[in-house]
Parts: C-alpha cells; structure tokens; sequence
C-alpha cells in the first residue's frame, strides 16, 4: 500500500486535478489520498488557503466579506465546471463556509482553524465526487470520523499518540480514501490545524498508521535540489538521501517538505518520495532509512546546503562561567518560563550563545529574558545580536572526510564574509555557521562552487 499526498500546486485548477487522478489510477498500490487546499494556477495568483485566512479576518472584524466568500466559492466553481461536474457540485462549498461563518467558537484562534481548515476539507469532497464521475470507488473520510486527534495548540497542533490505532483501520478499506489534510480534530471535537504546510505532515503520520511500503509526496518539482535554485542557477539534483539530511536541510530553509513530516515515517522507516505532479515519469528523490543509503565510494561528502535568515543571538558572558554547576540549565529554564525554544547554543569555557528564532522571541519576551540573566544568574555582559542566518552544510559523508570544515569556512572567507559562529554536532551530519543575512547569497554560492562545481 502506498500513501500519497498532492500538494496545492497540484489541485490548483481542473486540469491539475485530472493529472492527480490519473497518477493515482496508475498505480493500484495507492490507496489513500492526501489532498491539500488549491494553490497558485499562476505567480500572481493567491492561494485558496491564504483567501480563507482573509475571510476569517473580516469576519472577526466586522468588515464586508461577501465578495471575499463569492471570490473562494468561485475558484471551486471553475474547478468543478472543468471537471465536468457542473456548477451543482460545488453548492455543498458555499453552504459549508456559511455555516463555519455563522458558527459559534469561544476564540479568534479556533474560528481561524475552522476557517482554514475549509480548504483542505472541501478539496477532498471535491476530488472523490470526480473519482465517482468517472466511475471509480472513492469516498471522503472525514478526519473526526477516522480519529485524526490533535493536541489543542490551533495553528500549531501536534498528532496525539492514540491517533495512529485509529487511522490503522483505513487500511481495511476497500474504496479508494481522498484524505484532507492539514487539520484534525482535539479531543474536545473542536478543528485544529498544524502549522502551515501542514498536509505533509497528515500523509506521514497517515503512512506511519498503515504501515505504508512508501509515502509518496508529489508537489512541483522533479527533485529535491542541493541548494535553493532561487540562489544557485541549475543546482544538482539530489537522488537519495537520508531522514536526518532531509531533517537538518528543512529546519535551515529546504521548503520541499514541512519540518515535521519526517518524524512519523522514521518511526516506521518508511521511505519517501518527492515526485512532481507535472513529470511522474521522473523517479524523483527518495528519503531513506540511513542504513539504505550507504554511498558509493568517491561521491560528495556533502549532500545540499540551506539557508534561513530571522535569527537572535543572546551572547552571554560570566567569568568562570564553567566552574559554575547548572548554569547552562538555568539560562535555558529562562527561556523555557517564556514559551521560547533555542535553535542552538555553542559555547566557550566563559560564554554561551543561545540562538532563537525571531518570529518565536517578540520584544517584550526578550526584554524580559535579558533581565532575568543579568538577575537570577549575576552574568558580566548580555549582548542581544539581531540579523543572524544560519547556513547549514549537510551530508553524512562528512564524518568520513578530512577537512570539510576547513574547505568550507575557507570558501566564505575567499567570498569576504565573516563567519560570526560554527556549530558542528557530534553525529557530523552538518555543520552550521552563522553569518550576517546580508552576506547569506554570497555564502551559498561559495559553498556550492567549493562543494559541487
């Protein structure tokens, strides 16, 4: 059985619906479906997700939303009328957002999950009506009806344990199941999402309950790339590689996947397979089990570079910092009390950094964190460092090769920036440095011409 999951780009418009049908008929092994909202049909375009989080903004601000709704009905009017389904088909889309409109939810955060989670849901009903149009067996599962438990954090849930017994059973079904993704329900029966990108994340865990011999994501490329083609003309595709490469290449900016989308399946070590919606004959990337992915002797060490700006630095300095028992503890509690996660902490014997995400780390929270280490913890100096990037080098090959480190920080130097950090965990599977976001292109393609040219 496999499990396969279409991006928005591959449910934009009618004609992309008709290549998804047709890619799943093709290989009778795909048995669940995993949908998302319709994306872009063209670069000015706006995504049906993006109009849904409008509408639900008017709604909580009293404003006029009537031509924002008729803009949302519209796009799945002109989906189904392509698909020949008739304008009939698409009435159950403009009733289903009225009745989520005029739904009574106790807080901002829960109607914009409900709002959102139209998306997905109504691309889903839509899909399996087309199956049946053309007579096959399909049927929408609805995520509260096949257990989809989601813990309560709206816009950011995580999967609760007890979700994966009960999406086992889809495994049972004889009918082709059109799954949407991006939301399930809490334990209270109210919809949450996960965070944006998030049906991704419903196809793994999904692949992980069933078991799935691969969990196949089709988006709008025919590889996953070594660097962001945004940066790097013509990038190398990268044919296989593993759960931890693709882990470490996602959190510095790798947009293929959603960051949590490999957890489920390395549980289970289910491989998984990005293919491109418009060239299925391309056998696409494979992300695979580390123990399957032992390379050939002589290929490149490193496996991709990636990039992510939006990072603070919060340089701490006390003199005999590392004679002092539980201090790094208590630096880290205070950023825990602020609901603040660290990205990463190198250190000297009289200093650590911690690095956090701006987006995570408003003002008024990092005002408070740095008083509280001058406070509770009588530090020398607290320097706060904005406009920070991160630039991951990532392949397992490098723990078996002499001097990466070497050629890499020699590459940015010949580029004139200054690395401002290194980081390189004991696993060896990447190696981070931190740079000004100013200097973050420049840094890319230094790597890319050491590494790959």
């Amino acid at each position: 059985m496999k499990v396969v999951k279409f991006g928005g780009s591959s449910l934009a418009d009618a004609n992309q619906i008709r290549k998804v049908c047709d890619i799943v008929l093709s290989d009778r092994e795909r048995r669940i479906v995993v949908v998302s909202a319709p994306g872009k049909r063209f670069d000015s375009d706006i995504k049906v997700t993006d109009m849904l989080i409008e509408l639900a903004s008017k709604k909580l601000n009293n404003e006029d939303y009537a031509e924002t709704l008729e803009n949302i009905v519209d796009r799945y009017r002109q989906i189904a009328i392509g698909l020949g389904l008739g304008e009939d088909a698409v009435e159950f889309v403009k009733q289903d957002l009225t009745d989520r409109l005029n739904s009574n939810v106790d807080s901002d955060a829960k109607f914009i999950d409900l709002m959102k989670a139209a998306g997905e849901d109504n691309t889903a009903k839509l899909v399996a009506k087309y199956f049946n149009f053309i007579g096959e067996k399909a049927v929408y599962m609805n995520p509260k009806d096949a257990g989809m438990l989601l813990s309560n954090d709206y816009g950011n849930a995580r999967v609760l344990k007890k979700t994966y017994d009960n999406l086992a059973k889809l495994r049972d079904m004889e009918e082709l199941v059109i799954f949407p993704g991006f939301f399930g329900y809490s334990e209270d029966g109210e919809v949450v999402t996960f965070s944006r990108g998030g049906s991704d994340v419903t196809g793994s865990v999904i692949a992980a309950a069933v078991n799935a011999t691969v969990y196949e994501n089709f988006t709008d490329v025919d590889y996953v790339f070594c660097a962001n083609p945004k940066v790097i003309k013509d990038p190398k595709p990268i044919s296989y590689f593993t759960y931890e490469e693709m882990r470490e290449l996602s959190y510095a900016g790798f947009n293929v996947l959603h960051e949590e989308t490999l957890e489920p399946v390395y549980r289970k070590k289910i491989a998984v397979n990005i293919r491109n919606t418009n060239n299925p004959q391309s056998p696409g990337t494979m992300i695979v089990p580390a123990e399957r992915a032992e390379r050939v002797s002589g290929e490149n060490p490193v496996v991709g570079i990636a990039a992510d700006k939006g990072f603070i630095t919060v340089h701490v300095e006390k003199y005999m910092m590392n004679r002092e028992i539980g201090f790094g503890r208590r630096l880290l509690t205070i950023f825990e009390k602020e609901g603040v996660s660290y990205e990463h902490a190198p250190s000297g014997i009289d200093s650590i950094s911690v690095i956090v995400k701006e987006r995570n780390c408003p003002k008024d929270k990092l005002e408070r964190i740095t008083d509280a280490i001058r406070k509770e913890l009588e530090v020398d100096d607290v320097v706060v460092e904005h406009g920070l990037a991160i630039i991951m080098l990532v392949g397992r090959g490098m723990s078996r090769t002499v001097g990466i480190a070497s050629r890499a920080t020699s590459a940015i130097a010949r580029a004139n920036v200054n690395i401002r950090m290194i980081n390189q965990g004991s696993s060896e599977v990447s190696i981070m440095f931190g740079v000004h976001e100013d200097d973050v292109e420049k840094s890319l393609i230094a790597l890319y011409d050491e590494f790959f040219r």
